[in-house]
């Protein structure tokens, strides 16, 4: 279960002993560095789990958090602030990769409310993701054979002038279904941010299946990028 902001465990601080929640990576009373969170890594940031962020926010605070982390502040503190300066850093370091990044923003924030989300889980709970979408399934198998045309003409040295023409169309295709797959995951953001819990539960099956299916989909392009030579 995610563990916001609001539900953060209560922990005393182990310079002034004042309470504040575990998830802070400074003590708010007296400002000392804190032993690694035991939160999220919105909590790191002092953000609600929300999927639509402000990202300008989220780098100005990055940079805030990352000059007041930096080890050479450190250097006449004891060993473990020293320790917890490295840790936090990491941890900052992590959360901020994460969160920039809409993608892994979302699988993120689904894997805390435990979605089983990737390829490890294919087959488990829903179709298996290394085959093709029920609506693409024909248009990928023509997509397959052109690309073994393609492969076995270059390997003879040859050069396929309407081959490399149809691929490049599929391409366009397929970059367009990849797009709006984008677009689906942004407004199902809408509905997770703002709805309840019947609704995100709604909103959480719709993106695992909007991944799998971006993820089949960026398969299939790289191997008609790789095989185009793009």
């Amino acid at each position: 279960m995610l563990k916001t902001l609001e539900s953060a465990v209560p922990v005393a601080c182990w310079s002034c002993s004042v309470a504040h929640n575990d998830s802070t990576l400074f003590c708010p009373h007296c400002s000392k560095i804190q032993p690694p969170t035991g939160g999220d890594y919105f909590s790191a940031f002092g953000m609600k789990p929300h999927l639509n962020i402000d990202t300008d926010a989220l780098e100005r605070e990055f940079h805030r958090l990352s000059r007041r982390l930096h080890p050479d502040r450190f250097a006449r503190a004891s060993e473990n602030e020293k320790e917890w300066s490295l840790a936090d850093t990491a941890l900052l370091n992590d959360a901020y990769r994460t969160l920039k990044d809409p993608l892994r923003r979302t699988e993120y924030l689904l894997k805390l409310n435990g979605a089983e989300i990737g390829e490890e889980h294919a087959g488990k709970d829903r179709k298996d993701t290394s085959r093709a979408p029920a609506d693409l399934l024909e248009e990928v198998f023509e997509l397959n054979m052109q690309l073994e045309e393609m492969r076995m003409a270059r390997k003879m040295g040859e050069d396929d002038p309407a081959l490399h023409q149809s691929l490049t169309e599929a391409k366009k295709k397929f970059d367009g279904l990849l797009e709006e797959v984008d677009q689906n995951l942004r407004a199902q953001w809408n509905t997770w941010d703002a709805g309840d819990e019947a609704a995100r539960q709604g909103a959480q099956k719709t993106m695992v299946a909007l991944l799998d299916r971006r993820r089949y989909l960026s398969n299939l392009l790289r191997d008609v990028n790789e095989t185009l030579g793009a």
